[in-house]
């Protein structure tokens, strides 16, 4: 059996459950030897296809949902206030920076507090920021998307292109060498790239669950940005500056 109908073989198993052990996907496909079965694995991981568990299960790979910033918060607490005090090293006082949408984009402002820069963003849960701060805050306007509490849309992009950032520091949903920073959002892929362009320094803030994970819409290519992170990489790390400590 040559790759690719083995690959379309194990494929076609995965369709009809929601999990299998890689033991018993080698039962079913009895003429590959595991290892062989293991590298087919590994590399439908890559090709984000399927999805590799702890505990030797596997499943059919899904696109990434949008999930909202209430959902978003609760996930990873501990990685993601880890990226925000990272990301923090990287501002000096008198920058003029962006910080995107996204939990651990919000987190970033915690560390900032005794930062005398001016902070651009279309992040709308800075409005909920009520103690005294040393930076100084421009909320774009846009249209507002309270699911991930942001502002998108023509006019936001308008306001950006008012702006030269010395750094920005993005969000994403997926990191993927292939894809590179996918969102499930169009309106907040532009708005990336639009930022990259008018930043001297794009940084991606993103906890090492979503690397080799695609959503729906490509945002960036990984060459254009650095990616701080709770782990590194290597396969990341060849393709951009990949920070974790």
């Amino acid at each position: 059996m040559i790759p690719y109908e083995r690959k379309e073989k194990i494929i076609e198993l995965l369709t009809s459950s929601d999990i299998m052990k890689i033991e018993d996907l080698q039962i079913q496909l009895a003429v590959v030897s595991l290892s062989t079965l293991r590298r087919d694995l590994k590399e439908l991981a890559q090709e984000n296809k399927v999805e590799l568990l702890s505990g030797g299960g596997v499943k059919l790979a899904s696109p990434i949902r949008e999930v909202s910033i209430l959902e978003k918060s609760s996930l990873n607490k501990r990685e993601k206030e880890y990226i925000a005090k990272l990301a923090s090293q990287k501002v000096t006082d008198g920058d003029t920076i962006y910080i995107d949408s996204g939990s651990t984009c919000f987190l970033l402002l915690n560390y900032l507090k005794d930062k005398k820069i001016h902070i651009i963003t279309t992040n709308t849960d800075v409005l909920s920021i009520n103690e005294e701060v040393a930076y100084d805050v421009t909320l774009l306007g846009g249209t507002y998307n309270p699911m991930i509490s942001s502002l998108f849309g023509p006019l936001t992009e308008e306001n950006i292109k008012q702006f030269i950032f010395d750094k920005s520091f993005l969000g994403g949903n997926g990191i993927d060498p292939k894809f590179g920073v996918t969102t499930p959002n169009l309106a907040e892929a532009s708005k990336k790239k639009l930022v990259i362009e008018h930043s001297k320094q794009s940084f991606v803030l993103c906890d090492s669950q979503k690397f080799y994970k695609v959503s729906n819409v490509k945002a960036v290519d990984l060459e254009d940005i650095t990616i701080i992170s709770d782990k590194t990489d290597k396969n990341l790390a060849k393709l951009t500056t990949l920070i974790s400590k």
